[in-house]
């Protein structure tokens, strides 16, 4: 009928996702029949396979994320399980070793961490303390344009602390600001509502470099770091490094989004009220909400404190504090309503992407790529400074090809650790790690590199042409100011 929205034929997805999976297995089987490299143990040479098969399921989409998990953990029993082994090639792996080793993933810190990280996350979006918050963040800061702009940060700041989730972050500031476009009286198709949204979106990328517990895939470059590196980089080391950077980008982004995308007036009456009346509408803090939020700081100066004011880790931190949150009467979650709150689809998903990891280092695969990557390219005629420009480089293009930074970190950083691991000299390769996972979250030029994006996306605020328009230059400021940190801050930190 005229008028009404056409729905979309399935038939495209139907005939893509196929498509997409057919030529996974096929490129897979076709690394698979070349000859396997006499330096490279035949364990070694499939998980190069089962690499690129996860590589390209994961940028084309052709099965969620969750199925691909799954699938990736039988073909590692299958193909793992009928090879030779690495330490005694006369004896034949075995699938119950196998699939030990595509599960290892799961008795991993990281994981613990992930699933609590999204527990306090559900916690937050249950009680209302993450809306809470932000309203009253942006009362303080006023509601002109550029005051809304800069209160958009700074809620997403304040939430990157205490909300260990970025998608769970912008599904808490996405309705609080297309409340805001509305009180302003304002088109969704505004410059001021495309600008708002894109920088709640591309805020929460920069803080997710910004904060250790920011993202999930912060918490497997730490989980990568302790397994191959057998150390790690604490909450607050992590901060000292990151956050300098991430107020410097945060105004870059203010800037450009303000020069790129002009609001219509600089001023806009109704704004304050807006604000004024949701904030009335919501009512004073809960019970619920003030014992969230002690706990939640608590957790958050331990988190910063680590390894300076006392020795437990941030993992065993999180679960005291889950614990506290469960308790009869004190808590404010239920079992029940934590378990439908949990994407238990994300823990799947990062704990086959640390056995993935895992798996290419025990069969030698990921050493065996890092040391054809520095004998090839030369990168070992580059000091620690060139190494990274050039790896940084290579990091953001890939990212455009991803629609996950925690896939993307599962497939990229083990072999990122084992060409550093491979470079002669000194380097410092547990600083590099970390300034490599930074440019892991640079999902600022599509919409699709980041479920943050997504969320804001659906608003409807702006379209992928304008949020490019400010990713683009968001990404190459970006860029060069991490090689101006690194040739100066983070050497002096000794990350570099």
């Amino acid at each position: 009928m005229s008028g009404q929205p056409a729905v979309p034929s399935p038939a495209p997805a139907a005939i893509k996702f196929p498509i997409a999976l057919i030529v996974g297995i096929a490129a897979m089987a076709a690394v698979m029949a070349l000859p396997t490299p006499a330096d490279l143990p035949i364990a070694g040479h499939r998980m190069l396979a089962i690499l690129v098969f996860a590589v390209i399921v994961w940028v084309t989409e052709a099965v969620s994320y969750e199925a691909s998990a799954i699938m990736i953990t039988t073909l590692m029993a299958v193909l793992l399980g009928t090879a030779p082994s690495v330490k005694d090639p006369s004896v034949i792996l075995g699938t119950s070793a196998a699939i030990n080793m595509g599960l290892a993933g799961f008795a991993n810190s990281a994981l613990a961490l992930v699933a609590g990280a999204l527990f306090i996350a559900a916690a937050m979006t249950h009680t209302g303390l993450d809306r809470y918050i932000a309203l009253h963040t942006l009362d303080k800061i006023g509601t002109s344009t550029s005051r809304i702009f800069v209160g958009a940060i700074v809620v997403t700041v304040v939430l990157s602390l205490l909300v260990p989730s970025a998608t769970a972050r912008s599904a808490a500031v996405v309705p609080i600001m297309v409340g805001v476009i509305a009180a302003f009286g304002v088109s969704k198709r505004s410059n001021f509502a495309a600008g708002l949204m894109i920088v709640v979106a591309q805020a929460t990328s920069i803080w997710n470099i910004g904060i250790q517990t920011a993202a999930a895939q912060n918490l497997l470059t730490v989980g990568f770091m302790e397994k191959i590196l057998g150390e790690t980089v604490s909450w607050a080391d992590w901060l000292i490094a990151g956050a300098p950077w991430a107020i410097l980008m945060s105004v870059i982004l203010v800037v450009v989004t303000l020069k790129l995308l002009p609001p219509e007036a600089q001023s806009i009456a109704g704004g304050k009220e807006g604000v004024a009346k949701s904030l009335q509408d919501l009512g004073p803090m809960t019970s619920a909400q003030r014992r969230l939020l002690i706990v939640t700081l608590a957790l958050l100066f331990m988190w910063a404190t680590g390894g300076k004011l006392h020795r437990f880790d941030t993992t065993t931190v999180t679960y005291a504090g889950l614990v506290v949150l469960m308790l009869p009467r004190f808590g404010v979650m239920t079992w029940k309503e934590v378990q439908a709150r949990i994407p238990w689809g994300t823990i799947i998903v990062f704990g086959i992407g640390i056995s993935l990891g895992s798996a290419l280092l025990t069969t030698q695969a990921g050493q065996w790529l890092g040391q054809q990557v520095v004998v090839h390219t030369g990168l070992d005629a580059f000091g620690p400074w060139g190494i990274f420009a050039i790896l940084a480089a290579f990091l953001i293009v890939i990212h455009l090809g991803f629609a996950s930074a925690t896939a993307l970190t599962s497939a990229m950083l083990p072999i990122m650790i084992s060409v550093l691991t491979a470079l002669p000299g000194d380097s410092p390769r547990l600083g590099m790690t970390m300034l490599l996972g930074f440019v892991v979250s640079y999902g600022f030029i599509l919409p699709i590199n980041a479920p943050q994006n997504m969320v804001c996306l659906g608003t409807e605020t702006f379209n992928a042409r304008q949020f490019a328009k400010v990713g683009i230059v968001i990404t190459i400021i970006g860029y060069v100011t991490m090689l101006l940190f690194a040739a100066t801050y983070w050497k002096w930190l000794g990350w570099v």
